[in-house]
């Protein structure tokens, strides 16, 4: 998660106090428990990312060479859910991450899953290099002019998306630990599911 720069514009409007005066008697436990509910999300909702622009919308087509030899092409595996994975060899937590999406491939291979890592490395020496220590089961995608990883507006590594079998994007992961593991297969369940 990343910190929003506020907007330079603001700079010149002088902050306008607003006295809070509450009535007697309303600090009950109920009216406190609800202001600061209302609090938090005022704060949250400022501190929050953007919604990803995609969610909803067509998975952008793109066509890659694979770290290994082939080229994939996204549109020619509608009537699978996809996952693709944007990776890095210096990104830490893009091994451990592509360590459990390729233990997901392997349990839901057989029900139409498809996985591919997209690596975004600028040397695709390098980027080969990793994918042969990586050791996963599943395709690693070269972009090295990031042109796949700009038409998917991709702002983190790891970030991961699960398209499901129309070709539409419905769940995007922006960054990885043990913690959202678990909402990941949830995710991934459902689309498997429809």
């Amino acid at each position: 998660m990343s910190w929003q720069q506020p907007n330079p514009a603001w700079r010149d409007v002088a902050p306008t106090p607003v006295p809070l005066r509450w009535p007697a008697g309303a600090c009950t436990s109920v009216t406190a428990a609800l202001c600061a509910l209302a609090l938090l999300v005022g704060a949250s909702a400022f501190g929050s990312e953007a919604p990803y622009a995609l969610l909803g919308q067509a998975a952008p087509d793109f066509a890659l060479h694979a770290a290994g030899g082939d080229n994939v092409r996204l549109s020619e595996h509608r009537g699978e859910v996809v996952v693709l994975s944007f990776w890095s060899s210096r990104c830490t937590s893009c091994r451990s991450q592509l360590a459990t999406l390729n233990r997901s491939f392997a349990t839901y291979r057989s029900a139409g899953l498809e996985v591919y890592g997209v690596g975004v490395d600028d040397d695709p020496s390098q980027a080969r290099e990793f994918a042969r220590s990586a050791g996963v089961a599943f395709a690693l995608l070269l972009d090295p002019a990031k042109a796949v990883s700009r038409s998917y507006q991709v702002d983190n590594l790891p970030m991961t998306l699960l398209i499901d079998r129309n070709g539409t994007v419905r769940y995007v992961l922006r960054e990885y630990s043990g913690a959202n593991s678990t909402l990941y297969l949830q995710q991934l369940r459902t689309l498997l599911n429809e």
